[in-house]
């Protein structure tokens, strides 16, 4: 086996389900790390409430945050931890087989 990603079973995680959090995370899940700009700029969201958000991810470990030094300025570049990337990936799972379930 090798060491990437193992398809995760399908759970739903109420705090990923958030939509401002899910499409963070969708954001995330597609790159190593996005500096913190390019996600607000991205979702809309005040430096506030994206901090806010960021805070609740990076609280159960979904999130890592580093800083780095580009252009003299200091800028906070976030990525998916292993485990908020098979969070996000099972989250993903469960709402596909809600949405499935659904379907006539």
């Amino acid at each position: 086996m090798s060491g990437g990603i193992v398809a995760p079973e399908p759970q739903f995680d109420a705090l990923i389900h958030a939509p401002h959090r899910l499409r963070i995370c969708a954001m995330l899940s597609q790159a190593t790390g996005i500096e913190f700009g390019e996600i607000q700029e991205r979702t809309g969201l005040s430096k506030s409430a994206l901090s806010k958000h960021l805070g609740q991810l990076t609280d159960v470990g979904y999130l890592s945050e580093e800083p780095i030094l580009r252009a003299g300025h200091s800028r906070l570049v976030l990525s998916l931890t292993q485990a908020g990337r098979q969070a996000y990936l099972a989250h993903k799972e469960a709402l596909k087989l809600l949405l499935e379930d659904q379907d006539p």
